[in-house]
């Protein structure tokens, strides 16, 4: 297949690179300076374009880098280092390269999407519920990081939704704990873990459960008055939610209705959200 004079120049970097890197230098480093920063870099773009391996374009951007330190070329290499490392899954090393780009370029115009790849790196490592939630807090920290430093960035927007998931992620965290407990009839254990979903993640999609677990976990012990007022808040807010009608059936069949009872920590949040009480 006949190759055009440009691409004819873009395989040759690309053949010199191969040889560096099998061969570990020598020589071969003079013809790489051949170069310009821009051509490199471009071939480094066009990696990522047509390329299936981003692995490719980080050495690319590295040897921008290398060859023409405090360049606006290397500048921009480094970000793309970044970028290209979280590509490939290297989240370790994309961290570490946004971290070194933020602390040598602070006021840079890809500030922003420098901190959002650090939190990104985080957030995108957040798996199935069951596992450790150390990579959550700190996907929120990044997010929130992003949030309030550069609230007028392009990345701001996108980090609040991710900043809702990965706390609706937390919340979910608890929940299985909660169920596993209430599976085992282990109640104090479990309303422990359903009133942290509820006072501290009254925003995500999990509260309607966690009152409803509540109802089982206080009738479990015997602790009506707390029950019928977690059904009552459930009632109030999710009364279209199919746990409401698990809760009211649960209370129905020993004779009781939802209605706030007692002075119990579920009566204060009785009166802050339904009736709108805060002092």
């Amino acid at each position: 297949m006949a190759v055009g004079k440009s691409g004819a120049k873009w395989l040759s970097i690309a053949l010199v690179l191969s040889f560096l890197s099998a061969c570990g230098g020598g020589t071969q480093e003079r013809a790489l300076d051949s170069y310009t920063a821009e051509e490199i870099y471009k071939q480094g773009e066009l990696e990522l374009e047509t390329g299936s391996r981003p692995k490719d374009a980080i050495r690319y951007f590295q040897e921008v880098e290398r060859l023409y330190p405090y360049s606006e070329w290397a500048k921009r290499s480094l970000i793309m280092q970044a970028f290209s490392q979280h590509k490939a899954k290297e989240y370790e090393e994309a961290r570490s390269t946004a971290q070194r780009f933020l602390d040598t370029y602070p006021g840079d115009e890809d500030a922003p999407y420098a901190a959002y790849l650090m939190a990104l790196s985080y957030y995108d490592q957040i798996d199935e519920v069951g596992r450790d939630q150390g990579l959550t807090f700190q996907a929120l920290q990044g997010m929130r990081t992003v949030i309030e430093q550069y609230p007028d960035s392009d990345y701001a927007r996108s980090a609040m939704l991710k900043f809702e998931l990965a706390f609706d992620h937390l919340a979910g965290k608890e929940m299985e704990i909660g169920r596993y407990y209430l599976k085992r009839r282990q109640y104090t254990a479990a309303i422990n873990r359903f009133r942290t979903v509820v006072q501290d993640f009254q925003t995500t999609t999990h509260t309607a459960e966690a009152l409803h677990r509540l109802t089982e976990a206080y009738l479990g012990l015997g602790l009506t008055a707390e029950a019928q007022t977690s059904a009552a808040i459930l009632g109030f807010n999710y009364q279209s939610s199919p746990f409401y009608d698990d809760s009211f059936r649960l209370l129905k069949g020993r004779g009781l209705a939802p209605e706030a009872r007692g002075d119990s920590w579920l009566s204060q949040v009785y009166r802050q959200m339904v009736r709108g009480e805060w002092l």
